[in-house]
């Protein structure tokens, strides 16, 4: 009988698609277009303030749909980012108070930071899908030599520090995106000018918002590694996933 393994390969799990960080296509896509669409284009002379609202929020809209779909994975930060822009679209289209886009920016972000903290009392912590996962770090080598020395239950107790202040990440967000909407929209929803300080307060939100967010994010990795490098003993090149998945 012929062996027909080789060609099922094709389908086989080892030949899914891998998502790689694309960060300046993010940024372009979620940001940068969309809020060129809304500063330049939402006057009448143009699209107007409601087909300007809509192209701007396809673009991040379909970047998140088309990676949901290419990659096959749920993702509950980017769901919750596809919620936050029918939220936005809205508020703009059904002209309400720009006080409630001030909550919603808000909302998102604390929203994640509460289901982290949530998920601390759950089999399932919120850290090992965003930061302690096999995607960064060689999570099997780590455990495999915490349990040698007797260390597990240590680096459990530190994990769950840097849980927390995975969760001060998100609510340091959540706060700023508040603070950052209510200066710069203040015109009534469904007008050119509120798709204008739409479009403002993107780009703002970005280096007073998304890069100190980072910067918090890359922090806690550092702590990470550190607390592992001194738990285990194992370097650098042996913690973190390598290029190809291996370590």
């Amino acid at each position: 009988m012929t062996d027909n393994r080789p060609h099922d390969s094709q389908h086989s799990p080892q030949n899914k698609p891998q998502h790689k960080p694309r960060p300046m296509i993010d940024l372009l896509v979620s940001i940068l277009i969309p809020s060129v669409i809304l500063m330049k284009l939402s006057g009448e002379e143009h699209l107007g303030a409601s087909q300007a609202l809509m192209l701007a929020l396809a673009f991040p809209l379909g970047w998140g749909l088309f990676e949901l779909i290419r990659y096959r994975k749920f993702n509950f930060i980017a769901l919750l980012g596809m919620v936050s822009v029918f939220l936005t679209g809205g508020i703009g289209l059904m002209k309400l108070d720009p006080q409630w886009l001030a909550i919603k920016e808000a909302a998102v972000p604390g929203a994640i930071g509460l289901a982290v903290l949530v998920s601390t009392r759950t089999r399932f912590p919120l850290i090992r899908t965003i930061l302690y996962n096999k995607n960064v770090l060689n999570v099997d080598l780590i455990h495999d030599r915490l349990a040698e020395r007797g260390l597990v239950d240590i680096f459990e107790e530190r994990l769950l520090k840097a849980t927390y202040f995975l969760a001060g990440t998100f609510f340091f967000s959540a706060i700023m995106n508040y603070i950052v909407a209510k200066w710069i929209v203040v015109s009534p929803a469904g007008t050119q000018a509120f798709n204008e300080e739409l479009g403002r307060m993107t780009l703002v939100s970005y280096p007073m918002i998304a890069i100190p967010s980072m910067v918090m994010m890359v922090l806690i990795l550092v702590y990470l590694w550190k607390t592992i490098h001194g738990l285990t003993g194992l370097k650098m090149e042996e913690i973190m996933v390598q290029a190809g998945g291996k370590a």
